[in-house]
């Protein structure tokens, strides 16, 4: 089941290659997290040392009574990979032009997880492009469907 999406992050960006990560959260996060709270509005991934963290997620405490008063809701969270994965995607985030985002966050049975994308950027005449090309297969699609009905009404 799908908590929270980042539906910015398809249209600005060209998914090379998606990865599921673990997330390290407080208790509290994750019953906030089921009430359908937070935002992964522009957040993004980030490494310190060998290790990587989601920066930038709003995640809002659940009750606000019952929080100490130090808590940030937008703190670096850190995300559970392999070595191997990490490695990997250390390597590519250094050449230019990559970087990685959170796509969704979601629980599998009774684990939060985190789907990452390695992306590159769009450009401004790319994103006009893919918006055109959604358009035109829409209409196809709408045009064909009235074409289809046309046929099976003619034929009664």
């Amino acid at each position: 089941m799908v908590v929270i999406e980042n539906k910015n992050a398809l249209g600005n960006y060209e998914i090379l290659e998606r990865f599921i990560a673990g997330i390290e959260l407080k208790g509290f996060e994750v019953k906030s997290l089921f009430s359908g709270r937070g935002s992964l509005k522009g957040s993004y991934v980030s490494y310190k040392g060998k290790e990587l963290f989601l920066k930038n997620f709003y995640l809002p405490p659940y009750q606000e009574k019952n929080v100490d008063k130090n808590y940030d809701p937008l703190r670096d969270r850190r995300l559970l990979l392999t070595r191997r994965e990490i490695n990997y995607l250390l390597s590519k985030i250094r050449q230019p032009g990559l970087t990685i985002v959170p796509l969704k966050i979601y629980n599998k049975k009774r684990l939060i997880k985190i789907e990452i994308a390695l992306v590159k950027g769009l450009k401004k005449f790319e994103k006009r492009e893919k918006i055109k090309k959604k358009e035109f297969q829409r209409e196809k699609e709408r045009f064909l469907k009235r074409e289809f009905l046309k046929k099976n009404n003619d034929k009664k």
